[in-house]
């Protein structure tokens, strides 16, 4: 159980990392889709299809957040750093858009099973399984 709370844990800050881009494409997808507000929605309810898309999508992100915190560490100067950081932001998002989630979804459910304990133990029952 712990380990899984962890495994959440790392990919919900993943998911900071993730952030600054996915607002600059969430700034142009809104531009051209007026719903995809709605769709990042935290209150949202998730059908299991989701849920099991973000388990899976979650325990890659703890693996890439895992490697990418080793180079970060590694890295000589800011813009070393600069470059890991952009580097793992791009493979974390397409890990995200690879299990068939927008980024937005991803986080507004990150931020769901952070507030909803039953959600929380569905998603970890889930990844149990994967």
């Amino acid at each position: 159980m712990q380990r899984m709370t962890a495994l959440f844990s790392a990919a919900l800050l993943a998911t900071g990392l993730m952030t600054a881009t996915a607002h600059a494409q969430q700034d142009q997808d809104q531009a051209q889709d007026p719903m995809a507000t709605q769709q990042a929605a935290p209150a949202q309810d998730f059908s299991d299809d989701q849920l099991q898309q973000f388990a899976d999508a979650s325990q890659e992100i703890a693996v890439i957040s895992q490697e990418y915190t080793q180079r970060l560490q590694e890295a000589e100067d800011e813009s070393a750093q600069q470059e890991v950081r952009t580097e793992a932001n791009e493979r974390m998002i397409e890990v995200v858009e690879n299990s068939g989630l927008d980024v937005d979804t991803f986080n507004a459910i990150g931020q769901s099973i952070q507030q909803d304990p039953e959600m929380m133990q569905r998603v970890q029952e889930m990844a149990n399984q994967s």
